[in-house]
């Protein structure tokens, strides 16, 4: 066996040792002939050197460009190996365990982006086993088992990965951008790596100069992302524009329309409910409902409406039979929901039916239970 850089290793050799990831768990087999796709691999998980089967000659190492198409081929079936394990492994975790996996693998890679590339290879694995549970995750409902608040950034980040997915769907994306959306809304935020993170979580209004700095997270993150291989375009320009409004009052580049990536319009959707639902060190959660309420708001020259249109629709769809707090404190059941007015379902409070459109200063405060 000789051992070689990952910089020397050509497609075509083979492995004379298996190849573990950092964290233990098998990454490629001995005897695995290298494939281009596994140089992604190796780099993505920070491998730096790798032990080649000696015995090799370079007469035997196969031509890329002679055996391109087999080796095509050879990926493609490796790859669905590769994930059929993955799907068998998912069936014996739940979701709550996986999801825990991924708030670990993002905030790895957020404490490491600059120092270190993009673990993309790992993360995008983590946040595909999450996927294969996600009729498990409910948007309005989901909670996180445990949340400090300092960790808000990667809650949001996994959380708006996995609205995104769905609301990918929803929008009706081809098939082949549901893991890409997704990918996206989990790396929108990645520049606040590289920003003072006492302006992140600072309590206090930010002066212009500081907050000028902040909004430098949008071009930090795209400059992140632009040389991460196995995601497109709209995974990077995500991270640049989430923060543009369709009427052109955002940043950095004041886009208007459709001149946003239709990636980064799902995820702003996603990012901006996530924010506001979820506990920050400067913020309290607010109800999922109001917050649906001022999303809708939001939608007139800032948000793309029918993506809004449909998320709000799609969320609040089969919610009858759902425990709630209103915001009087009364405790009463979802009894029917409008799809004029999907944040203001009828609700069933002790033998009294509730009305929250006509009563407007009422509002769903809590979910209790499903």
């Amino acid at each position: 066996m000789a051992l070689m850089s990952i910089i020397d290793l050509k497609p075509g050799a083979k492995l004379g040792k298996d190849v573990y990831t950092p964290l233990g768990g098998l990454l490629l087999p001995k005897g695995k002939v290298i494939l281009p796709r596994d140089l992604d691999i190796l780099r993505a998980f920070l491998i730096q050197t790798v032990d080649i089967d000696s015995n090799q000659t370079k007469q035997n190492l196969p031509s890329p460009s002679q055996d391109s198409k087999k080796q095509e081929i050879e990926q493609k079936r490796e790859e669905d190996a590769q994930f059929e394990q993955i799907v068998r492994s998912a069936e014996l975790t739940s979701f709550d365990e996986e999801y825990d996996k991924m708030i670990i693998l993002i905030k790895k890679a957020f404490n490491e982006a600059g120092a270190f590339d993009i673990p993309i290879f790992e993360l995008r694995t983590q946040l595909e086993i999450l996927i294969i549970h996600i009729k498990k995750y409910q948007v309005l409902y989901f909670v996180p088992s445990s949340i400090k608040k300092e960790e808000y950034m990667y809650h949001n980040g996994v959380l708006t990965a996995l609205t995104s997915y769905l609301l990918a769907q929803w929008c009706k994306l081809p098939s082949k951008d549901w893991v890409q959306v997704a990918l996206a809304g989990l790396l929108h935020n990645i520049g606040n790596s590289k920003i003072d993170q006492s302006l992140i979580m600072s309590p206090n209004l930010l002066s212009d100069v500081e907050e000028e700095e902040v909004r430098k997270h949008t071009t930090y993150g795209y400059n992140i992302l632009k040389q991460v291989k196995a995601i497109n375009d709209g995974v990077r320009l995500t991270a640049l524009q989430h923060h543009e409004k369709i009427d052109g009052s955002g940043y950095p580049l004041k886009l208007v329309g459709d001149q946003i990536h239709i990636y980064a319009r799902i995820v702003a959707v996603a990012d901006i409910f996530h924010a506001m639902t979820l506990d920050k060190p400067y913020k309290e959660s607010q109800s999922p409902y109001l917050v649906l309420e001022q999303i809708l708001l939001e939608s007139f020259g800032k948000l793309d409406p029918k993506i809004v249109q449909i998320f709000i629709r799609r969320a609040t769809q089969f919610h009858q039979g759902t425990i709630v707090r209103l915001s009087d404190e009364r405790i009463g059941e979802i009894i029917f929901t409008d799809r004029d007015h999907p944040t203001r379902p009828m609700v069933s409070v002790e033998g009294t039916i509730v009305n929250l459109v006509a009563q407007r200063q009422l509002y769903i405060k809590e979910l209790i239970q499903k």
